[in-house]
């Protein structure tokens, strides 16, 4: 990425990455479809309001596999290949460590974060089942993320793309054959999605070990070494954190919704997974977005990274304003495919009419902070979610709760969106995450110079007469 069309480059790098993540959203909806028709409300409530705690207790390690997969494309920008290796193989190291930890961690935890969230009593059974076996195959999704990270980092977004088609197909048919043939109810959902993400963190795992140059996987080297490791750390904690107190608030939220009933439950649950598809531009053009300024601030072409950044942020900002318009107008048809019950209905349009329109500030959000992590800025989103997704969402929820107004839970979304966006609004400009810290002051030294030069000079030429006799405010001739 750090040579040729940008436009095309880019383009070319995030529709893969979205038809993966399509197909991802797809066998996750699916899920949710075939749990919902078969199975009735108590058991899509159970599986569809998932996916918070789910990313609770993984958005942690992922933001880890994010960190490394910045630090893997700025190596493979400046062709540091021995370097690269290395960090490819304390990424793997890394992934299998967190695999261990989320896995007693989920199995343990995930019960008593449902009874906190105040889950529905003929709801928390089908959940807990749901969630058992969900982490206990948990390292599948855990190493194809980092394995897939590896890849795109690289700007290999196809073999991502081949392995989510796999098991996105294999998932459908599985959830059918536990589900609807052998009755195995939500825990068959759950069998059905950790049997999928094993098998396509496999063909990832098959395709790094068969590659030639530095992202070559040779299982024997797979080990801790420090320096890529605390490279690593150092761009994944501050986005791991920013995973995780994203995904803390919308617990929040999620435990105010379930105070309104199963109902509520499942068509929250149900918009969720429809918001889903509102994400895919947002995450194709991210992806494409720290990659691409990870190599090209790795080559030091810093006037390239900001022509790839700014085509970036545009492109996912339209895209995903396009599909908040489409699911704000056919909101009741979206969510009547997974539930025909009225009240279920009501709740998921209501809520996607209430932030659908709002979509263009939570992309632009995202987008930028794509920019900040790719350029090596990795804290700045972290604080500004910390203050305005975690803190004031969380804030204004304890203060209206008493109010029992289910409409005040949907906006708190858009007016924290809109809160991040006037901060990153101000913030990139500045291009404080472009350029190293050195550059960065010495390009603001020598702009603060040139002011004062072209000061002097414009003073100097609009009263001093020039060689012919006429003076600045009566420009010369071109022969002159």
């Amino acid at each position: 990425m750090t040579r040729g069309n940008i436009p095309r480059q880019m383009i070319a790098f995030a529709v893969p990455v979205f038809l993966g993540q399509l197909f991802q959203q797809l066998y996750n909806t699916v899920d949710s479809l075939i749990v919902g028709n078969l199975l009735g409300s108590n058991a899509l409530a159970a599986v569809s309001s998932s996916g918070n705690l789910i990313f609770l207790l993984v958005g942690f390690f992922n933001g880890m596999a994010m960190g490394a997969s910045v630090v893997i494309s700025q190596e493979f920008g400046a062709k540091n290949y021995k370097r690269l290796s290395q960090t490819v193989h304390t990424t793997v190291a890394l992934g299998l460590a967190i695999s261990v930890v989320l896995t007693v961690l989920g199995t343990v935890m995930a019960p008593i974060l449902l009874k906190w969230m105040g889950t529905p009593e003929e709801v928390m059974a089908l959940s807990v089942d749901y969630f058992a076996i969900y982490f206990a195959g948990i390292s599948g999704l855990i190493m194809y993320n980092l394995f897939s990270g590896i890849m795109r980092a690289v700007g290999d977004s196809k073999h991502p793309l081949y392995f989510l088609i796999a098991s996105s197909i294999l998932n459908v048919f599985l959830d059918l054959l536990f589900i609807a043939v052998l009755g195995w109810g939500v825990a068959g959902a759950a069998y059905a999605t950790i049997f999928s993400q094993m098998i396509s963190a496999l063909l990832a795992l098959i395709t790094l070990c068969r590659q030639n140059g530095a992202t070559k996987l040779v299982l024997s080297k797979v080990r801790f070494q420090l320096e890529p490791l605390k490279a690593v750390i150092r761009y994944g904690i501050p986005t791991g954190v920013q995973n995780s107190i994203i995904s803390l608030a919308n617990v929040v939220v999620q435990s105010n919704i379930n105070a309104f009933g199963p109902e509520a439950m499942a068509g929250c649950g149900a918009y969720s997974k429809l918001e889903g598809f509102a994400f895919l531009p947002i995450m194709s053009f991210n992806m494409a977005i720290s990659t691409f300024v990870g190599q090209n601030i790795g080559a030091k072409d810093y006037e390239r990274t900001l022509k790839g950044a700014k085509f970036g942020i545009l492109c996912g900002v339209i895209s995903c304003e396009l599909v908040g318009l489409i699911f704000f107008l056919f909101a009741p048809q979206f969510i009547s495919i997974f539930d025909q019950n009225p009240a279920v209905i009501a709740y998921g349009a209501d809520r996607a009419r209430c932030n659908a329109l709002f979509y263009f500030l939570l992309a632009y959000t995202h987008a930028v902070s794509a920019v900040m992590r790719g350029g090596g800025k990795p804290d700045v989103p972290m604080y500004v979610m910390m203050i305005t997704w975690c803190a004031i969402r969380v804030g204004f929820l304890v203060v209206t709760a008493p109010l029992h107004n289910v409409w005040l839970v949907y906006w708190v979304y858009p007016l924290t969106w809109f809160l991040s966006s006037c901060f990153f609004a101000w913030y990139y400009p500045r291009k404080t995450w472009l350029y190293p810290k050195e550059l960065h002051r010495s390009i603001q030294e020598n702009k603060q110079e040139l002011a004062k030069v072209d000061t002097l000079s414009e003073k100097k030429m609009l009263n001093t007469p020039c060689g012919s006799g006429k003076c600045r405010m009566n420009p010369c001739s071109s022969d002159e």
